[in-house]
């Protein structure tokens, strides 16, 4: 009896486990940590290289699993494409990572070398699985907006188009411009449809770098708008030297590749894809199966690019010093002329260059409503040459550059400008909004002996830097720490150092030539020859000319701001300076509005002063009922 009892017990513990795994699974549970939880539910093949768990639980529905798929790859995604398991949702998601994986992999054992076809290929099913998801399932992309699942496959479909558009762009010198299609890595590329413009007549980049990877040191943000599209920067040739204007040629691209097909087994049964090249200035949308799809965009890039590619800060200082670099004042437009839209004006002070304006600039194109109503351009000119001969050609550029674009002088463009004129730009900033009448004539030393038709001739020679009247086209202008009356710095020892060490452009001083030719009388002795003063020399407040221009008057039409810089003020307001500028120097009386602020002299580049131009830009183009409205779809 002893003996069945006991083989009865054995057998039952030999059957223990067929009857454990013949019956229900046992189920656990453990908590994971918040963190945890948010890196399963955002990890995927971009963000830690592994697959994301939605699509690991697809393939176990069809009974595979990551190892699986890495040994037979085509076996793995037709059993996905097939399967009747999955809903079309969940199919093309892990389609589309799946094949995002894939082209990684390839490409990252390339080691650098141009893209292969076999990545290509594998990018572009990526992508088309990606788009059939957005736009060829049961729920459009509004029903599944909260869904992280949908923001992933965003995500894949915006990577493998970066990957793919880059790859077209290499392709495109060998195509040229006559061409409707062309064979690519198994698939017929489509000619691509663009309006993106790049200055001077160009609508081919010649360079085009992708903007998600890049990083900026000097700007305090990066703005852009996510969306449908991967952001580019788009790169055309220099433009040609046919006036004063530089039109930008380095320009924000968003790229949408577009699988075309009626129906979702019309576009995952199609081999032919065309790249759509968008402007985000114009372009905030694109309309896709019948629905407007926000597009991405990247505003801060372009701009970035073109800054850490132009040398301004070694140029300004050898203009400076007449060693080389900008002999004369260019227009710089950041972004391709627009009539449409309002402009800006930037003029930047002493040994100083277009960066002076470098976050004032990206903040004003970060902001979407100043972004639709504004376009901002930047006067670049050789800061040594005296106030009265630059704002002569500054005004001279100006005028050109407006004639150029709008000979009738009608568009939105052309009117109601805003200047924005930092140190010594502030002073010609506020000249250019000024009445000369005859009050600068006093600068000019009198010299005895000249014939009636001596002077006539000198005044003739002399007036186009001593008599003006306000640019018309300029209803507002802001002055920053703009030394008007000049400041004792420039006479201090150091100062007049670097004064000795600035040469004056040829030109000038070939023009100083023949001014001193016309001045002499007489009696007057031979080789005698008036001294032409330089900019440094101009910033005195003891110089004849910064004396007599500080008493002109602002017309009557342009509203003007003052923003002062207050460093280390331990006392009244009208007795501190921002370290280079008295208070007294940059106060202006009858300012619609003055604001100090606790800074060094470069105060332009704080946030205290980048939010009140954003103020004054907006009040400007409120009182034009021009002010883009907040949240519309894309500028007329």
């Amino acid at each position: 009896m002893k003996g069945r009892k006991a083989n009865w017990i054995l057998r039952v513990v030999a059957m223990t486990p067929l009857l454990l795994s013949a019956g229900c699974a046992m189920v656990g549970i453990h908590h994971v940590t918040q963190k945890d939880y948010a890196a399963q539910r955002r990890s995927d093949v971009l963000s830690t290289r592994a697959l994301s768990d939605s699509t690991i639980q697809s393939l176990n529905v069809v009974a595979l699993n990551r190892d699986t798929c890495a040994a037979n790859f085509p076996r793995c995604t037709n059993t996905l494409l097939y399967s009747d398991g999955l809903n079309d949702e969940r199919r093309l998601s892990a389609l589309s990572e799946l094949w995002l994986s894939f082209a990684i992999q390839i490409d990252r054992a390339s080691k650098g070398e141009p893209i292969s076809d076999t990545a290509l290929d594998a990018y572009l099913q990526s992508a088309r699985y990606a788009y059939a998801y957005l736009f060829y399932t049961a729920r459009a992309p509004g029903e599944r907006v909260f869904e992280t699942r949908q923001s992933q496959v965003l995500s894949f479909y915006n990577y493998a188009t970066q990957r793919a558009v880059a790859s077209f762009f290499k392709l495109l010198p060998k195509l040229g411009t006559n061409w409707t299609s062309a064979p690519v890595a198994g698939w017929q590329l489509l000619k691509p449809d663009s309006d993106v413009y790049l200055g001077s007549g160009d609508h081919i980049p010649h360079d085009l770098i992708p903007a998600e990877g890049l990083r900026f040191s000097g700007l305090r943000n990066v703005y852009r708008r996510d969306g449908f599209g991967s952001e580019f920067v788009a790169i055309g040739a220099t433009p040609p030297d046919t006036g004063p204007w530089r039109e930008s040629n380095y320009v924000p691209m968003t790229a949408v590749l577009k699988f075309p097909g009626e129906t979702l087994q019309s576009v995952l049964d199609t081999h032919d894809v065309r790249v759509y090249a968008k402007n985000p200035y114009i372009d905030s949308s694109i309309s896709l199966d019948s629905q407007n799809i926000p597009l991405a965009a990247n505003f801060t890039a372009a701009y970035g690019v073109w800054l850490a590619q132009s040398g301004f800060a070694k140029d300004s200082l050898r203009a400076l010093f007449g060693r080389g670099g900008i002999n004369k004042p260019e227009v710089l437009l950041m972004q391709p002329y627009d009539p449409n839209r309002l402009t800006v004006i930037m003029l930047h002070g002493l040994a100083s260059s277009p960066e002076a304006w470098i976050n004032v600039v990206n903040e004003v194109m970060g902001d979407e409503q100043l972004r639709h109503t504004y376009q901002v351009w930047e006067v670049y000119y050789p800061t040594n040459a005296p106030v009265a001969a630059n704002l002569m050609q500054i005004r001279k550029a100006i005028d050109e550059t407006l004639q150029h674009f709008d000979p009738s002088g009608r568009a939105t463009a052309s009117n109601h400008i805003v200047v924005i004129g930092h140190s010594m730009g502030g002073v010609i900033a506020r000249l250019l909004v000024s009445s000369s009448d005859d009050k600068l004539w006093s600068v000019v030393p009198e010299r005895p002996g000249l014939s009636d038709e001596q002077r006539k001739a000198l005044r003739q020679r002399l007036a186009p830097y001593l008599q003006f009247e306000p640019m018309p086209q300029v209803s507002r202008a802001v002055f920053l720490a703009a030394p008007h009356r000049g400041t004792p710095v420039a006479q201090w020892k150091l100062a007049r150092w670097i004064g000795g060490l600035i040469r004056l452009p040829l030109t000038l001083l070939e023009e100083g030539k023949n001014i001193t030719d016309s001045m002499q009388g007489k009696n007057a002795e031979p080789g005698a020859a008036a001294r032409i003063p330089n900019s440094i020399d101009n910033l005195s407040n003891e110089d004849p000319f910064i004396k007599a221009s500080s008493t002109l008057p602002i017309s009557p039409a342009v509203h003007y701001h003052t923003i002062v810089g207050i460093y280390k003020s331990n006392g009244p307001l009208a007795e501190s300076d921002d370290g280079v500028v008295p208070y007294a120097s940059a106060h202006l009386d009858g300012a619609d509005s003055e604001l100090s602020v606790p800074s060094w002299h470069d105060v332009q580049e704080t946030p205290q002063a980048i939010i009140e131009l954003r103020r004054i830009l907006r009040l400007h183009a409120n009182e034009l009922h021009r002010l883009w409205p907040e949240g519309a779809n894309s500028p007329q």
